[in-house]
């Protein structure tokens, strides 16, 4: 099968009436505008000077007003006439349309589409010409539509941050709007149009399956052809190259017995390395001449999900080539919702932020889009296990039989797309909707209950036993594995906890639970001054101003973080300090945490925290801002994913209580360490702590050997300090390895805001290429900035106990630098 098409042309045109439309949109109706395929209206506007950029200020309601209208894109393109004439079919593939469109190829109605996440084919050879053929695709308001299907069925509902209407229409749900995300569901063609053409038959759907032997010394790949080579009979090759380029099998008969002995196996991040393999299957005739190819690059590696009984209920563990491991990761939602401004680049360089923060695991959320192949492609080579989850979320759907037939199709399509990568480590029914509907939320009825079971619990898994069936499904996230048994339970399965956030409970509530896997968690906080002011004005800069509410999707919750600050820190003295301390807030409550849960390795086997990135500039649960700045949280991440880590848990103030007002007690005072190894290899280390002044002197120290055997974790004994002041002393601590601090920490007994902090008088300069932060007094949060603040450091937002830390700078220019610490909370 070859591409044919050639010399693409298009433009964009508004069908409707914008005669008033708002001062933002320039663009009238049927003005003829350049237009970019793959890309969005929005994106084209934007691009043609028709319409302001939708994340300034509040300008998203008049771009979600735009999107009243109907669009036609008009395309014109030539074929190359020899393919063409030697071709048995051509067909015409959308790989993506967004959403409900028409489409006619010269003058001639090809069909009708309404999903997004599909790939959609139409047979084309008689209707094509040598040059000029004419493509026109007329794409349907989203919001009149979700409008008119919300009418005639009020009772399919969702999420009340997302417009009514939008579980009707297979688009990606956020870009309706969600409790971090705006109103802006663009439209256009937002993935590549092409014609190819074929003889005889295709290559549609391979699959290649791996079978190890039990001691993984050698697998066997089957390699399925798929569906497409009907209905000849063909030569089927394959042809298999190592991670280093040596030709393992070349042109071998698919029925010829494909072992590959002592593979290079691939694992996540982490624990090895990640070599792929490069596997090439041809379609050929008895003459020899080939028809078409398919090649992938596939990891070698057994990947499953453990869920055995054990003492406290049922573990959920992630198990790659025998060996379970903690998953350690956050959650992933779509980079945009202007499709358009997605690149190959940014979605690498986003991954990349990943590992360097010692993500081993990503989960990709099911309000959102199936991720690219680029997204994929470098999971692969980054060493991210990705938790996928079919695009259903927080929204109840009827099972009509076309929408059966739609979902079926969309689910088919993507499987086999992304099955081939080795970092696919499960499918995911849904997000949420279990829990959901067994509350019966959003008017879950007794017939949508039955049409839940149906999709997530038979027709998903029954379409996954076709077509992948090695690998792992969970019906919804969280589930404990279906029929609504507890779909939230502690002991089994995996959890979303949400009681340090939304249910304003303090950090140290995670201390009472021990869940098998937190795939849901997280706590909000603002981005960084320079992305604020990429959409406000000076007027707007106050978090209750109507411009910040606008970037603030979740109900109140700049209120919540205040409520959380004023338990926290004093009260800021200026904007750009309540930014500052918001992302400490951020940072200490999934610290608490992940912390906590890794102390308990084995009870408990991943904490994925909520979210990763952002879709537009806001205050959200991101550790990476829209602009891709990192957030206090981040660098957290890459201390507390660190792989041999040491961590605290402190008896004190915050434990106990908060109140100042409450009766004289005796407070608790004591530290219990802990080190945690998730490494392939044991690890040995010293551990040190110190009790400490404010002005980082030495009242108590001491130190102690420490061995961990490998995908571990280790409590020291519990230290009791009575004497320390509850109000001026703190404790440090530190675990070395050959002679180095690998991982290291400072612990309060009571609120920031009571200690009595020394002024550190911070100093910051640059020598030899390295960032060298100087303190006289113990620093506590130390963040460096540039003027910009795009600088990526080997470690900031750290604790320092006097003295100097120098940190390599990664990425930015150190112009301009300052320094602050949580002493200048005031």
């Amino acid at each position: 099968m070859k591409r044919i098409d050639t010399d693409q042309r298009w433009n964009l045109s508004i069908i409707g009436d914008t005669e008033n439309a708002p001062g933002t949109i320039t663009a009238k109706a049927s003005e003829t505008i350049p237009a970019k395929v793959p890309g969005s209206v929005y994106n084209d506007l934007i691009t043609a000077g028709r319409m302001e950029d939708p994340y300034w200020r509040d300008n998203e309601t008049e771009a979600l007003e735009l999107m009243k209208n109907d669009f036609e894109y008009r395309g014109f393109f030539n074929v190359d006439e020899n393919e063409l004439a030697g071709a048995d079919e051509a067909i015409l593939r959308f790989n993506g349309i967004d959403t409900i469109a028409d489409i006619s190829l010269n003058g001639e109605a090809l069909g009708s589409v309404d999903n997004m996440h599909r790939v959609w084919e139409y047979p084309v050879r008689d209707m094509l010409k040598p040059v000029d053929n004419e493509l026109t695709v007329v794409i349907h308001s989203p919001v009149r539509y979700i409008a008119k299907q919300f009418e005639e069925d009020p009772a399919i509902l969702g999420t009340e941050d997302a417009m009514r209407g939008f579980p009707k229409i297979r688009k990606g749900h956020y870009m309706f709007g969600w409790d971090w995300g705006p109103r802006l569901p663009d439209a256009g063609i937002w993935k590549s149009v092409e014609v190819l053409a074929f003889k005889k038959a295709r290559l549609n759907g391979v699959y290649i399956r791996q079978v190890f032997s039990d001691d993984l010394s050698k697998v066997k790949l089957l390699v399925v052809p798929g569906d497409g080579s009907e209905p000849f009979e063909p030569v089927i090759y394959v042809t298999v190259t190592g991670p280093e380029g040596e030709k393992l099998y070349d042109k071998a008969d698919i029925n010829e017995d494909l072992i590959i002995n002592d593979p290079k196996l691939w694992w996540p991040n982490g624990l090895g390395e990640q070599p792929l393999y490069t596997v090439r299957v041809e379609l050929a005739d008895r003459d020899g001449e080939v028809l078409d190819s398919w090649e992938k690059r596939i990891g070698l590696r057994r990947m499953e999900m453990s869920t055995v009984k054990d003492e406290y209920g049922s573990e959920f563990a992630h198990v790659v080539n025998n060996v379970k491991f903690f998953a350690m990761g956050a959650d992933y939602i779509p980079e945009d919702n202007i499709l358009s401004r997605c690149t190959r680049e940014r979605t690498r360089d986003l991954l990349k932020q990943c590992k360097a923060a010692n993500f081993n695991c990503i989960r990709v959320w099911g309000g959102g889009l199936y991720p690219s192949d680029d997204f994929y492609d470098a999971c692969d080579e980054l060493g991210l296990v990705v938790w996928q989850d079919f695009m259903f979320a927080c929204a109840n759907y009827r099972l009509t039989r076309d929408f059966e037939e739609n979902i079926m199709s969309e689910l088919r399509d993507n499987i086999r797309r992304l099955r081939h990568h080795a970092s696919l480590g499960l499918w995911c029914g849904n997000n949420e909707m279990e829990m959901f509907v067994d509350k019966g939320e959003w008017g879950a009825k007794n017939e949508i209950k039955s049409d839940y079971v149906k999709m997530y619990e038979y027709l998903f898994p029954r379409l996954l036993e076709e077509e992948d069936p090695d690998r792992f499904y969970w019906p919804a996230s969280p589930s404990c594995g279906g029929g609504f048994d507890d779909p939230n339970s502690p002991d089994r399965g995996d959890v979303h906890y949400w009681d340090v956030w939304h249910g304003n409970k303090p950090f140290t509530e995670y201390r009472k639970f021990y869940f098998r896997y937190l795939s849901e968690f997280g706590f909000q906080s603002f981005p960084s001054i320079k992305t604020v002011e990429g959409f406000t004005e000076p007027g707007d800069r106050n978090v209750f101003s109507y411009v910040m509410e606008k970037h603030q999707r979740n109900a109140s919750a700049n209120g919540k973080i205040m409520n959380y600050m004023e338990q926290t820190f004093l009260y800021p003295n200026d904007f750009d300090t309540l930014i500052y301390a918001s992302q400490l807030l951020q940072a200490e409550a999934i610290r608490y945490g992940v912390e906590h849960f890794r102390r308990n390795r084995g009870r408990c086997m991943g904490t994925v925290y909520w979210q990763l990135n952002d879709c537009w500039p806001v205050a959200s649960w991101s550790s990476i801002d829209y602009f891709g700045r990192w957030k206090a949280l981040h660098y957290y991440a890459k201390r507390f994913f660190a792989p041999f880590m040491i961590s605290c848990e402190e008896e004190g103030l915050l434990t106990q209580t908060m109140n100042v007002n409450a009766e004289p007690f005796e407070v608790k005072r004591s530290i219990r360490l802990s080190v945690a190894n998730e490494s392939m290899c044991p690890r040995n280390g010293t551990v040190r702590w110190q009790l400490r002044n404010s002005d980082g002197t030495v009242i108590r120290e001491e130190n102690e050997a420490v061995s961990l055997s490998p995908l571990s974790a280790k409590w020291l004994d519990l230290k009791e300090l009575p004497d320390a002041k509850l109000y001026e002393n703190y404790v440090s601590y530190q675990l070395e390895e050959n002679g180095t601090v690998v991982s290291q920490g400072t612990v309060l007994f009571c609120p920031p805001k009571h200690f009595k902090f020394a002024d550190p008088c911070l100093k910051v300069k640059v020598t030899d290429g390295e960032i060298v932060v100087s303190a006289s007094a113990y620093a506590k949060s130390v963040e460096i900035r540039n003027e910009n603040d795009d600088l990526i450091l080997s470690d900031n937002f750290f604790d320092l106990n006097a003295g100097e830390r120098r940190v390599k700078i990664i990425k930015g220019e150190p112009v301009g630098l300052s320094v602050r610490s949580v002493y200048d909370i005031r």
